[in-house]
């Protein structure tokens, strides 16, 4: 009889917890052995002597310390721990950064019920685990090409602006013009137009309504 893996859950939103317990109890080499709502959470079962889990099932987006946050205190402790990545975020670029953080696998969330067995059993032996979707996605990088360009989590745009970037966009949420900001700024009008277009691309909105809202949700302003 091959021994137990036992899996922790981390996400903040119970019925995805619920869902994922639903399929891992389909298999009876996988044990859940708790979950977390939160980051901060996570850290102290982690923490716990206690606890074990050979394989870390994770969300991206928790409040407080979110799943990249786990990830940074995992590295910086050096705490040895195998972790699958669920989340709704299909962004190779983001993909990329959390292998650098150390996940070992990655799931789409529309597609988790029916890869995450597999998943966990290829994780649990040492070996990394994609979703087709970003395995697919992975190999255009290694081929030279790009990869998809989807959805992001805030905090990730939010690091990707320059601090230029961040000042426009500061003053674009205050309702200042162009000219205004340029003025301010002691640049020239192309200058600011250029920050504006790359905020926009960046921050994946499609006017300055949508800059304000960005800022304002991500308390920049």
């Amino acid at each position: 009889m091959r021994d137990k893996i036992y899996v922790h859950v981390a996400d903040d939103h119970k019925i995805v917890i619920d869902g994922i317990i639903a399929v891992l109890n389909t298999d009876k080499e996988i044990e859940l052995n708790g979950y977390s709502l939160n980051g901060k959470d996570l850290i102290e079962w982690v923490e716990n002597a206690k606890n074990k889990a050979n394989v870390l099932v994770l969300d991206i987006t928790m409040p407080g310390l979110d799943g990249i946050g786990v990830l940074k205190y995992f590295k910086k402790n050096k705490i040895q721990q195998k972790v699958i990545i669920v989340s709704s975020y299909d962004d190779i670029k983001i993909v990329q950064e959390m292998l650098k953080l150390g996940c070992k696998g990655y799931i789409t969330k529309n597609n988790a019920g029916e890869y995450i067995i597999d998943a966990i059993k290829t994780v649990a032996k040492g070996e990394q685990y994609f979703s087709p979707n970003i395995q697919k996605e992975l190999f255009k990088i290694l081929s030279g090409q790009s990869g998809l360009d989807g959805d992001l989590p805030d905090k990730f745009l939010l690091e990707s602006l320059t601090g230029r970037e961040l000042e426009v966009l500061k003053l674009i949420t205050k309702q200042h013009s162009t000219q205004e900001i340029a003025n301010m700024l002691y640049v020239s009008v192309s200058t600011i137009d250029t920050h504006r277009k790359n905020l926009l691309r960046k921050l994946k909105v499609k006017n300055s309504v949508g800059l304000a809202m960005y800022a304002v949700r991500n308390k920049i302003v």
